[in-house]
């Protein structure tokens, strides 16, 4: 799937922020997501890398890690695993809401439109209402072009944790 996106949140601390970007998606656990700012995210099935531009920074972690501590990030690689953390509750047509089997997890609803959802929406730990808004969100004709999943480090960029 690939599509654009707008990403809201709404909370106390920093109060509202809007944000746009696209995204691509792969069997495998393999994702794609760059935000208009730069600020990448990029896995390629086993590990999941974060670039800042800003800082000209990145990290690695495991995917598998990363994903079970961020229900979005599972529901975007591994959908089929969602049913260890969440009950599917039906809601109506073309509305889902993923309930939480463990302590800690948020509660998610999914719009959609057919097939593909259009919107996200949970309350993350900090008590910040989220909103993942799909544009044009369609599964290409094609397979992606070999790489787009492969994180390519600009020159001068520094690595945390290694």
């Amino acid at each position: 799937m690939q599509a654009s996106f707008v990403q809201t949140s709404d909370s106390a601390v920093f109060g509202k922020l809007r944000r746009r970007g696209s995204l691509r998606l792969a069997k495998g656990g393999h994702l794609w997501v760059v935000y208009e700012d730069g600020l990448q995210w990029v896995a390629d099935g086993a590990s999941l890398i974060q670039y800042d531009p800003d800082t000209c920074t990145a990290q690695t972690m495991d995917l598998s890690g990363a994903a079970a501590e961020t229900p979005l990030l599972r529901l975007l690689t591994d959908p089929a695993k969602l049913g260890g953390a969440y009950a599917i509750d039906s809601m109506a047509k073309d509305q889902v809401r993923l309930k939480p089997l463990k302590q800690g997890l948020p509660e998610v609803r999914i719009d959609g439109g057919g097939s593909l959802p259009k919107r996200l929406s949970w309350t993350d730990p900090s008590g910040a209402g989220q909103v993942l808004e799909l544009v044009d969100a369609r599964i290409p004709a094609k397979d992606f072009p070999k790489g787009t999943f492969q994180f390519q480090a600009p020159k001068g960029t520094r690595w945390l944790g290694k």
